[in-house]
């Protein structure tokens, strides 16, 4: 007796065993109920594109959200070398080392910021320029407040040390001479 048919006889089955199947499919499994063999690329579909889009906005967004990280610091190392006084002492001193040091070791540093937003199809070459003038903007501030401090040598009088002794050019022997 087929199944389906007569009095005890479920009324939805469904036979998952096919009589058809050559050697080769019968070490697979069967495929699921409602699933259809397709070629399709899931990167061809729409949603595919528009999810890769999305990634490489997003990829983009947040390579300008680290190229715009150094004028935050920029700001606050400003304000802290503000706060220190143009007096040479310890405390500003050592915020203005670190006002040079921390761009330093950004731009060391630029290529793995910058990795994880590297793909074909974000270029994060802007963003690193942008990256770059900040990080020698902090540069300058550093600069500007060791010339602030008279800690760099921009006058003539700082070099006097490298300079040779002045030769006389007159000789004054003061007066009249004494007669005996």
């Amino acid at each position: 007796m087929e199944r389906g048919s007569g009095r005890g006889a479920r009324k939805w089955a469904v036979e998952l065993h096919d009589a058809n199947n050559t050697s080769s499919s019968r070490d697979a499994p069967p495929d699921p109920i409602g699933f259809s063999r397709s070629t399709v690329d899931p990167e061809e579909t729409t949603s595919g594109k528009q999810k890769k889009e999305n990634e490489a906005n997003w990829k983009k967004q947040k390579a300008w959200e680290v190229a715009q990280a150094p004028a935050k610091n920029l700001m606050m190392m400003g304000f802290m070398m503000w706060m220190a006084g143009s007096t040479v002492h310890l405390f500003s001193i050592g915020i203005t080392f670190s006002a040079l040091w921390q761009p330093v070791s950004a731009l060391q540093s630029i290529g793995k910021v910058f990795e994880p937003f590297q793909d074909a199809k974000t270029s994060t070459l802007l963003p690193k320029l942008l990256f770059v003038a900040l990080n020698f903007a902090a540069m300058g501030l550093g600069l500007w407040k060791l010339n602030t401090l008279g800690l760099l040598p921009t006058h003539a009088s700082d070099w006097l040390s490298n300079l040779a002794p002045a030769q006389s050019v007159e000789f004054s022997g003061g007066g009249l001479p004494l007669l005996l």
